[in-house]
C-alpha cells in the first residue's frame, strides 16, 4: 500500500519515543514526564515545537509534533528530550523509535487499542490517550492536525474494545504485580499487605489485590486524605508515608506506585528492618516508572525485589493467548488509519483551492462592476445573466487546476507550492 511508506504534502506528522519494549527502566525513568511536571514540560516543549502533544505513561515516553521535510521538528523534539532528561545523545540513541506520517498515525491508534502495552488489551491507556490531548489542549500546543489525529486514535481505541475480544477479561499491569507477588508468598488472601500509593495506580492495584481475597491492606501516601479515603474503600488501614519501613517490618508483601521523582524505598532502611522479620521473606514490586524503590534493595537476602520490566514474561503470555483478537483489532487499525490519511492528505490543498476560489471570484466581481457602470441602463434580469455567465467562465477556468490539485497535491508538494507561485498565492490568501 503506497500511502504506508510515501511522504505526504504539507504537514508532516512524526512522532518519536521510547517504550518498554525497546528501553530499560533505567532510561525510561529518566525520560518520565510525571503527571504533576505534564503543564510545566508542555510549556517547555514550545521552545522547540510550536504545536506538539506528550504521551506519557509508565511504558512509554512519546512526542507527537508536526515535522517539515527536512525533519528539524523531529531533531528539535530529540533536543527536548535530552535537554530535560539531562541525557547525551549517544544514551540515548540506541532506544529512540520515530516514524512518520502513515505510520505515525497508525503508531498512536494501535497505542490507543492497547496494542503496543505490556499488558495487550489493557483499559488504562485509552484514558491515558485521552488525557495527553486534554493537557496539550489546555497548554495550547494543539492546533487542528495534532487534535483531530487524537480523536482519530481514542476512536479507533474504542471501537476495538467495542467490536474484539481483546479487552474482554483484560489483566492490567496492577493485577500482574500482585500475581507477581503470589508466585513468592502463595495465597495471598492469608498475606500482609502493604501499598505505598492512593493515586490512580493504587486504587488499581487495591481493587487486584481485593480480587484475589486479600484482606490486610495498609495504604501509605504522602497525602493523607488520599490514603485515608483509599484505605476506608478496602476496609484496611492508612498510615503517613514516614511509617512504611515500620510497616514493612509486619508486611509480607509491598507494592509502590507512586508519582515520586526519586527513590521512596532505600536500601539502607530496609537492610535495618529486615532482621526484626525473624527471616521471613519480604516482596517488594514497584510498577513506578520512574522507580520508587533503589535498584540494590534486591541485593538484600530474604527480599525478593521487582521492578516493572519483570512484569514481561506474564505479558508475552497475555499476547499469546490474544492472538485472533490482535489480528481483527490490527484490520480496525489499518481502516481507521486510512480512512484518518485520506482527511490528512488534503490538508493542504483545501486552503489553496479555497484561496484560488476567492482570488478568482474578488477578480470576477470587480470587473463585473466596472462593466455595468458602462451600462447604465441594465435589468436586473441583466444583471443575473452577466453574473452567471462569468461565475460559469471563472468555474470552467478554475476546474482543471482544482482536479489536478485534488488528485495530485496529497502526493507532490512541489505541485502545489507551483500551483501558488502560478497564481501568486502568498501566506496570507492561504490562513
Amino acid at each position: 500500500m503506497t500511502r504506508r511508506t510515501a511522504q505526504l504534502a504539507g504537514p508532516q506528522l512524526c512522532v518519536i519515543g521510547v517504550n518498554y519494549s525497546s528501553t530499560p527502566v533505567a532510561i525510561r525513568e529518566r525520560l518520565s514526564i510525571p503527571k504533576a511536571q505534564m503543564q510545566e514540560a508542555l510549556e517547555t516543549l514550545k521552545d522547540y515545537v510550536p504545536h506538539g502533544v506528550v504521551l506519557a505513561t509508565c511504558n512509554r515516553t512519546e512526542l507527537y509534533a508536526l515535522d517539515d521535510r527536512k525533519g528539524t521538528a523531529e531533531n528539535s523534539l530529540r533536543r527536548f528530550l535530552t535537554d530535560r532528561a539531562r541525557i547525551t545523545d549517544e544514551e540515548l540513541e540506541p532506544y529512540l523509535y520515530s516514524s512518520r506520517n502513515y505510520v505515525a498515525a497508525r503508531h498512536l491508534a494501535r497505542a490507543a487499542s492497547g496494542l503496543y502495552s505490556m499488558i495487550v488489551g489493557e483499559h488504562e491507556i485509552l484514558g491515558q490517550v485521552r488525557q495527553a490531548l486534554e493537557d496539550a489542549d489546555r497548554a495550547r500546543m494543539v492546533n487542528l492536525p495534532l487534535r483531530r489525529l487524537f480523536q482519530y486514535a481514542v476512536r479507533t481505541g474504542r471501537r476495538v474494545r467495542e467490536e474484539t475480544g481483546l479487552s474482554r477479561n483484560a489483566l492490567s499491569v496492577s493485577s500482574v504485580a500482585v500475581d507477581l507477588a503470589a508466585k513468592v508468598v502463595g495465597d495471598v488472601s492469608s498475606c500482609k499487605t502493604l501499598l505505598i500509593g492512593a493515586g490512580e495506580a493504587g486504587k488499581l492495584v487495591a481493587r487486584a489485590l481485593c480480587d484475589r481475597g486479600a484482606c490486610e491492606i495498609t495504604v501509605a501516601s504522602r497525602s493523607v486524605v488520599s490514603a485515608d479515603e483509599l484505605a476506608a474503600l478496602l476496609g484496611g488501614r492508612s498510615i503517613g508515608i514516614d511509617d512504611m519501613y515500620a510497616e514493612m517490618q509486619v508486611s509480607d508483601i509491598v507494592i509502590t506506585c507512586t508519582g515520586a521523582p526519586h527513590y521512596v524505598v532505600q536500601r539502607q532502611a530496609v537492610e535495618s528492618l529486615m532482621p526484626a522479620r525473624g527471616g521471613r521473606p519480604l516482596v517488594i514490586v514497584d510498577i513506578a516508572v520512574p522507580r520508587d524503590v533503589e535498584p540494590e534493595v534486591k541485593d538484600i537476602q530474604g527480599v525478593y525485589a521487582y521492578d516493572i520490566d519483570n512484569l514481561d514474561e506474564v505479558s508475552e503470555m497475555n499476547r499469546r493467548d490474544r492472538e485472533k483478537e490482535i489480528d481483527r483489532a490490527m484490520q480496525i487499525v489499518d481502516d481507521e488509519t486510512e480512512t484518518f490519511i485520506a482527511w490528512w492528505e488534503h490538508l493542504e490543498t483545501k486552503p489553496v483551492i479555497s484561496a484560488l476560489n476567492q482570488m478568482a471570484n474578488q477578480i470576477r466581481e470587480r470587473q463585473l462592476n466596472a462593466s455595468l457602470k458602462k451600462l447604465p441602463n441594465y435589468t436586473e434580469e441583466e444583471r443575473e445573466v452577466l453574473d452567471a455567465m462569468t461565475r460559469a467562465i471563472v468555474s470552467r477556468l478554475l476546474h482543471q487546476p482544482i482536479k489536478s490539485l485534488r488528485e495530485n497535491g496529497h502526493r507532490d508538494g512541489e505541485f502545489v507550492q507551483t500551483v501558488c507561485e502560478l497564481f501568486a498565492l502568498d501566506e496570507q490568501d492561504l490562513q
